[in-house]
């Protein structure tokens, strides 16, 4: 019977290991490894870092949901991998041989890229981690009652920028309720090209929506821009400006995990997985990958080097058809292998509106340089939408739910997206097609 190893417990490898134990019969064994002790909703870490809701609110305990839906528990932090011998080394828990394996792992941060680049020693902020949001809001209590300028944004090679959006704008909003905005200039650095970019080009009022939005509530832009340190109390540019702070939230740029690095051919050069469209890597067979550890290159050249977004919504489908495939293989299942589209919405909740950005696929066709449809649109629906989604994935996670049906289809019903579709060829056919979904 086999052993189907799932690295990592967020957005996509928890939803993936349950997709996992709903298709393998009983006698397979799905196990979960993952360093972190509770499921995170990422995406609400904002309004922890802002003092918005509690951590609680968005999170759960991974042990009790594994023992609830039969998953074997494995916590730690995964020091070594041997694709060869089938072997993975967990801290505190030695050697785990595995049939399969799915990384979903997420990133590490490449805070040492920038000097005084935090929190870990430096001086700004993150809200990547549930600690850095803790960190965050710490800080932010404390600023609110010496309130000065605030610095958000990204440093080169990001590959996230819709965080960077929210915090800025969900921090004006709160400014604005407390009365201290007046007190406080706002400044919004990047390595986009334009305010609206996030990393994919060319959607349909992105840019006019978001730059509209950004005036509107005061806030400069400084686009193109490369963050060279972050001092105490300013973040100083490549070309030598120095923007003054009391208060900074910058994202850095994601790398593949230590161990991914460490093997030679698993990852490129900063740890992140190729894949084939099936999401199994095209060198060792039994391995599958999904999420931000994946290899997805950014087809844009700008004038700073960004990278692409891999949405949640991205992580979930490619780690639901890297099980799929997985269950195709073990003969659990007779069907097609299934491929993730890369088709991709995100809620931006910037205060009393948002912005929903929709690019299907995000990776344009090669040949044509086309999407079937890009557009984004603003309202205050927005932030009602993402709040009741929030409620409704946390809801899924304690229930043991991947990414049922009835999810597909309000996705296609509502905005056309359809997250996965079958190939009718297997796996190893459709090698040469994978330049346009990752390389």
């Amino acid at each position: 019977m086999a052993n189907v190893v799932v690295i990592g417990a967020g957005l996509g490898g928890l939803p993936a290991a349950y997709e996992l134990r709903h298709l393998l019969p009983k006698e397979h064994t799905v196990t979960l490894v993952s360093d972190k002790s509770e499921f995170t909703f990422i995406p609400g870490l904002i309004q922890v870092a802002l003092n918005l809701k509690p951590l609680a609110h968005v999170q759960v305990g991974l042990a009790q949901l594994a023992q609830r839906h039969n998953l074997n528990w494995v916590s730690g932090q995964v020091t070594a991998l041997a694709p060869s011998a089938q072997r993975l080394t967990v801290e505190g828990h030695g050697i785990i041989a595995y049939d399969y394996l799915l990384i979903a792992t997420g990133a590490s941060l490449a805070l040492d890229l920038i000097p005084g680049l935090g929190p870990h020693g430096g001086y700004s902020h993150s809200v990547c981690t549930p600690d850095h949001a803790l960190e965050a809001r710490q800080a932010w209590l404390a600023f609110l009652e010496n309130p000065g300028p605030i610095v958000v944004g990204a440093a080169p090679e990001a590959g996230c920028f819709g965080p960077a959006y929210e915090f800025a704008l969900m921090a004006d909003q709160e400014l604005r309720r407390r009365g201290l905005r007046d007190q406080v200039p706002i400044t919004y650095v990047t390595p986009e090209p334009y305010a609206g970019h996030l990393g994919v080009s060319g959607v349909n009022q992105a840019r006019e929506l978001t730059a509209d939005l950004m005036q509107e509530r005061g806030i400069e832009v400084i686009d193109n821009a490369t963050i060279a340190a972050v001092e105490t109390d300013a973040v100083t540019l490549a070309d030598g400006r120095q923007l003054p702070f009391s208060y900074a939230m910058i994202l850095p740029a994601f790398q593949g995990a230590q161990f991914i690095r460490a093997v030679p051919g698993l990852g490129d050069e900063k740890g992140f997985i190729p894949v084939l469209p099936t999401q199994r890597h095209p060198e060792f067979a039994n391995i599958y990958a999904a999420g931000v550890s994946v290899k997805l290159t950014q087809p844009d050249v700008t004038p700073v080097p960004i990278g692409l977004p891999k949405s949640g919504q991205m992580a979930e489908a490619m780690a639901t058809a890297a099980a799929h495939n997985i269950a195709v293989d073990l003969k659990a299942i007779k069907a097609k292998p299934q491929v993730p589209t890369l088709e991709a919405l995100c809620f931006a909740e910037f205060g009393d509106t948002g912005i929903a950005y929709i690019a299907a696929p995000v990776l344009p066709d090669p040949k044509t340089g086309q999407r079937k449809r890009s557009y984004a649109v603003r309202g205050p629906w927005v932030v009602w939408v993402k709040a009741a989604f929030e409620e409704y994935f946390m809801l899924k996670i304690r229930f043991g739910v991947g990414m049922p049906w009835y999810e597909r289809l309000g996705l296609r019903s509502l905005f056309g997206l359809q997250l996965l579709k079958d190939v009718s060829a297997p796996s190893q056919a459709v090698a040469t097609d994978s330049e346009s979904l990752a390389s």
